[in-house]
């Protein structure tokens, strides 16, 4: 790869020194004090309608300003999941809007039915304990499989089936023919191949981001300004739109640092109620924060899923037919929902395809009386992993294979491109899997590990275990890719950098900010960058999700500072007429062609802002239209200690290598690893909302009762690379933000496998879980 000046730089963040410092500035720092609080009634049912509400003890609260309940909001549906908006049919059925601020008909427990906006949070409580409500209840259904029966009361109007969607994509019956066969089934069940099969289940995980849900909104020359805690800022200002039914122009949605989403923040929860009980108060700041138990409740976390798949493999290695049916759990809200199971079964198909013969991925999105589910780091991506790697790793254990050889056997190549993506935009334009596997063989000791723990015997046991990974990056070609970018140069010589691309503590204005120093030619140091985004006058970009802003909004920021560069050239031969042939940029001042120094930069932007006869603000502005989409490849290796009686697994080390192309910063590339790495070992051994299936009402929601890993439970955390240069990205980067949450709990369900061959299934693998497994084995 050509060696680049700031692109590939470990620099430190831009953001570094007012985190640490205490100097940034948050949502709930930025709010002014004194202001009205609100608060959420929220249901106590999981299923039925709100027959009447009497708030007439609620209003005599002091301090009380308002009290709304759900017969009082406008009749306008708006859709919660922030997806981008495009201007045709698609857009209605991908966002179906099936929320209203507050709802009669209660689907899930907690629902939103009556709202208190008071002088302070104290009031607030002693308002909504005085509301009273009656219900007509109704029997609730969590289970997807029992939904999918149909239910006496539909959980959503106009679906008796509670069917949000359903997708099968499958070999061609043409193709099928051409080997002999007539269905993928029967190339599955082929007598000549071995057969095998699971049922495999995956949790609602939260995102426990630090920062909870919190927004302030008040009305300011005739607009309302919401300033929040927001991934998606551009779509939260046509959200609250679409949910008030006013213009979108009369929106101003600002959002500040953030203090971690992982996916929450993708969605758009209470901004639109918030807008309109600031109306309702007469413009008077409102601020509206949820308490750490309201998000595990009233926000949206992972969808739990259900997989049953099947393969058919030679005594080859060669995989012949795979086939997955998945069934995932949207809640009764639609938020994201199809889109998340279709993530989930395309990673199945895309991992492993090289030999196979035939295909089958069928999925279903069904509503429940179960809690918001939504989008979570890595978007689906680990729960259709966890189908495919213990599917692989059961084959690899009971064939007696090594794990390595046989994924390799099979796994994705470079070139590989989906024939079922839109236009066959979704391809591995580069794959630097083997010599990440290499990589993380050589880290864990692989050879030397199995040998070693080989037929250990007693109640506590070692093992290896290996997971890989694929993930596609951006929405692209599925939805609308397009982000804009802004630089302009300053008087000093230094350029401003403005983005709609929000920074949520990933180091997004950090690579933003090189990415720009390299298209111009000027030192990161010399760049700007706003780290807020103000939807009146930041340029548009969809926001943080889907790994999308590196690659997509770095093209918008490639493109604008080339847009720079070549006007201040410009401007250079127009200012210096004698200058000797083509100009040159760099090194904070321009060169003519036998390199002799023209002028210094800042000299030449003290002339673009200031000469006489011929002045002009220089600045780039770009607007890019996406349709490309590149696969990032890697993989987990993990050695863990299974202590049998006590269902305890210790990690000892573990490893994640990958292959995200070019590097744009590589400590900030390692920072991003080693936090989805955490989040993964979360999902492999602790983190599950629990749920009561008789009123599907959350069992733990506080940080105590919803275990999250601690110093305690992280090893030390290796990172590892191999660098690619793709094509398709701005400078051969593609997806690193989510990739290191999808692969490390696989790998920690091979390495108890090959500890105590003992398969489990169903994810988190608690110690309860992992006991009864153990027993169920003769191994206690």
């Amino acid at each position: 790869m050509k060696k680049l000046k700031e692109v590939g730089r470990p620099l430190i963040r831009v953001d570094a020194y007012d985190k640490v410092t205490g100097r940034a500035n948050y949502t709930d720092d930025l709010c002014p004090k004194p202001c009205l609080e609100a608060k959420i009634l929220h249901a106590t049912i999981g299923n039925g309608i709100v027959k009447s509400i009497d708030t007439s003890e609620a209003c005599k609260v002091p301090g009380v300003v308002g009290v709304y309940t759900c017969f009082d909001v406008p009749e306008h549906p708006y859709p919660v999941a922030g997806h981008p908006w495009y201007a045709d049919s698609r857009a209605e059925k991908r966002d179906l809007p099936d929320r209203k601020l507050l709802g009669a008909r209660v689907r899930i427990y907690g629902d939103n039915i009556a709202a208190v906006v008071a002088e302070d949070t104290v009031a607030c409580d002693r308002a909504l304990a005085k509301i009273k409500v009656e219900y007509e209840e109704w029997p609730v259904v969590y289970d997807p499989k029992d939904a999918l029966a149909g239910t006496e009361h539909p959980i959503q109007e106009g679906k008796p089936d509670n069917v949000v969607a359903h997708t099968h994509v499958q070999t061609s019956e043409e193709d099928l023919a051409k080997k002999g066969y007539k269905s993928v089934d029967e190339v599955l069940h082929d007598p000549a191949y071995h057969h095998f099969s699971a049922h495999l289940t995956t949790a609602e995980q939260s995102q426990a981001h630090i920062e909870t849900c919190v927004s302030y909104c008040y009305e300011e020359n005739d607009k309302i300004v919401c300033v929040s805690s927001t991934q998606i800022p551009h779509i939260v200002r046509r959200v609250i739109g679409q949910a008030l039914g006013i213009p979108w122009g009369k929106i101003r949605v600002i959002k500040p640092y953030i203090g971690g989403g992982f996916g929450t923040k993708q969605d758009v929860h209470y901004e639109p109620l918030n807008a309109w009980l600031c109306r309702q108060v007469g413009g008077r700041c409102v601020k509206l924060e949820l308490s750490r138990e309201e998000l595990f409740y009233a926000t949206s976390g992972r969808q739990p899923k259900s997989f049953d798949v099947e393969a058919s493999v030679d005594d080859d290695m060669r995989l012949h037919a795979r086939s997955i049916k998945a069934w995932s759990n949207t809640g009764g809200y639609i938020h994201h929902g199809h889109a998340l199971i279709l993530n989930s079964v395309n990673t199945f198909r895309w991992l492993y395809h090289t030999c196979e013969d035939a295909i089958s991925c069928e999925a279903w999105t069904v509503h429940t009386n179960g809690p918001h589910t939504g989008a979570m780091r890595a978007y689906g991506v680990p729960e259709g992993n966890w189908a495919a790697e213990c599917l692989m790793g059961d084959i690899a254990y009971d064939m007696g294979w090594d794990g390595i050889e046989f994924r390799m056997a099979n796994a994705i190549q470079e070139g590989y491109v989906d024939e079922f993506s839109p236009g066959h935009y979704v391809a591995a334009n580069t794959c630097g899997l083997p010599e990440c596997i290499e990589k993380g063989k050589a880290y864990i000791e692989w050879d030397k590990k199995k040998k070693e723990y080989a037929n250990e015997t007693g109640p506590i046991r070692h093992g290896v275990g290996v997971s890989c990974f694929v993930y596609k990056t951006a929405v692209a070609p599925f939805a609308l890719e397009t982000a804009t970018a802004a630089v302009t140069l300053n008087q000093d010589g230094s350029v401003q950098l403005q983005m709609g691309a929000t920074e949520i503590g990933q180091g997004a204005d950090t690579v933003f900010t090189q990415m720009a120093a390299e298209a111009i030619g000027v030192d990161s140091e010399d760049v700007h960058i706003v780290s807020f985004q103000d939807t009146d006058v930041t340029p548009y970009d969809s926001g943080a999700y889907a790994s999308r802003q590196t690659y997509v909004s770095g093209t918008a920021v490639k493109k604008a500072g080339e847009q720079l560069r070549s006007k201040i050239l410009e401007f250079a031969s127009y200012i210096y007429p004698n200058a000797q042939g083509t100009l040159d940029l760099h090194d904070h001042a321009i060169f003519d062609a036998v390199g002799d120094k023209v002028c210094n930069l800042d000299e030449l932007a003290l002339e673009a802002y200031y000469n006489m006869e011929h002045n002009d603000q220089l600045y780039g502005r770009a607007t890019i239209n996406i349709h490309s989409n590149t696969i990032a490849v890697g993989c987990s290796f993990a050695d863990v200690t299974v202590d049998m009686p006590l269902g305890q697994v210790t990690i000892n080390k573990i490893i994640n290598v990958q292959d995200s192309g070019r590097l744009i910063n590589p400590k900030l590339v390692e920072q991003q690893v080693h936090g989805g790495m955490s989040q993964s070992i979360g999902f492999a051994l602790y983190e599950e909302i629990l749920v009561d299936p008789k009123n599907a009402r959350v069992l733990n929601p506080t940080l105590l009762d919803y275990k999250i890993p601690t110093t305690m439970d992280v090893p030390d955390l290796e990172a590892q690379f191999v660098e690619t240069d793709d094509p398709t990205g701005p400078y051969g980067n593609k997806a690193v933000g989510e990739t290191p949450t999808i692969s490390p709990a696989a790998a920690i369900r091979d390495a108890i496998l090959d500890a105590t061959g003992v398969k489990f299934y169903e994810e988190p693998m608690t110690p309860q879980r992992l006991f009864e497994g153990f027993k169920r084995e003769g191994l206690i």
